[in-house]
């Protein structure tokens, strides 16, 4: 793309993003398959294994994993370090990173240790978990992935440690209940392993991850393939894993070993736009994130993105976004 100086950084004739990233998106490797199906009652609350453990039950020998979890009906809430967030019937939750996480509904209960309400495998079919004491009812079903690709590498954070995603209505959201449903439906046993239709899964992250990044910046250019660039990557993390810091150009370029006129020209070559001007789009899809599936007051938001006042960070959403951040607040 053809840089225009640096207030213009995009060309007018912009091509589909959401094509761009869908295409980037089919190139990411993919494996792996639905592993559990729960129904919950209120009050109802589970902590899952951690990392480590979760790849070796799931994955032996894989080096990371991508969980997933479908809200069939109900909601539920799901925390990962500090980080929590509520889904909703439709919705999907992505655990990027396999972190160990907590899931729970709405009614306060103790944390049960999913080791408590599931067997180990070899499983003979797959494990349905029924926990609770009865209250309202929600249903999920999981999975994982295994991808070694850079996009789910820790140390890049192009995610949040645990986000949700909500189809919007029609088709799409349609097709994430099929989807579940298939796989229930299909799920097997084949000697000491669970056979079930993988190119589900697959399918459906990957649809998942498009909706999610497709307000990210410089979607629509090479974005996945500045993660591997050994110029860009470096400021790209740094952005990623602390978008509050008052970044400057020296800085980003000190992270990535190279001049500020290396970065910027690099940068712009390989995403058509500046480093700054990527900081900002960064924080601004970060915001969109918390707003949408988190219950941190706006000022809160404010401030993990980099804005000292909840007027500031105001303005700068509703230039990005043309609305304020408030139509972007779900309640749980």
């Amino acid at each position: 793309m053809t840089s225009v100086g640096a207030d213009h950084d995009r060309d007018a004739a912009t091509p589909d993003r959401s094509a761009a990233l869908a295409e980037a998106i089919a190139q990411v490797q993919l494996s792996g398959a639905m592993f559990l199906h729960g129904e919950y009652t209120e009050p109802w609350a589970y902590e899952s294994l951690p990392t480590q453990d979760a790849t070796a039950v799931l994955a032996p020998g894989a080096t990371r994993i991508v969980i997933f979890h479908v809200v069939v009906s109900g909601s539920c809430w799901v925390e990962a370090g500090s980080h929590k967030v509520w889904a909703h019937e439709g919705d999907v939750i992505v655990m990027p990173y396999n972190d160990q996480h907590r899931m729970g509904g709405h009614e306060a209960a103790e944390l049960v240790p999913i080791t408590q309400l599931v067997a180990p495998p070899p499983w003979d079919s797959l494990p349905h978990i029924v926990h609770g004491l009865g209250g309202a009812r929600s249903e999920l079903v999981c999975g994982y992935l295994v991808c070694d690709d850079r996009l789910f590498d820790p140390r890049m954070r192009v995610f949040p440690p645990v986000f949700v995603v909500s189809p919007p209505e029609g088709p799409a959201r349609s097709w994430v209940r099929a989807s579940s449903d298939l796989v229930l439906q299909q799920t097997s046993q084949v000697g000491d392993q669970l056979a079930a239709p993988t190119d589900v899964p697959q399918l459906l992250l990957r649809e998942v991850l498009k909706l999610h990044l497709a307000g990210a910046p410089a979607t629509d250019t090479g974005w996945l393939g500045a993660l591997h660039d050994p110029v860009v990557a470096p400021a790209l993390a740094a952005i990623h894993g602390e978008p509050a810091r008052k970044w400057t150009l020296t800085d980003l370029a000190r992270e990535a070993t190279v001049s500020s006129t290396v970065l910027d020209e690099r940068f712009r070559s390989v995403l058509g736009i500046a480093p700054i001007r990527y900081l900002t789009g960064w924080r601004m899809h970060v915001a969109e994130d918390l707003l949408r599936s988190t219950t941190l007051p706006v000022t809160a938001v404010a401030r993990r993105v980099g804005y000292e006042s909840e007027e500031a960070f105001s303005r700068a959403f509703k230039r990005d976004h043309g609305t304020a951040p408030s139509v972007w607040r779900v309640a749980d």
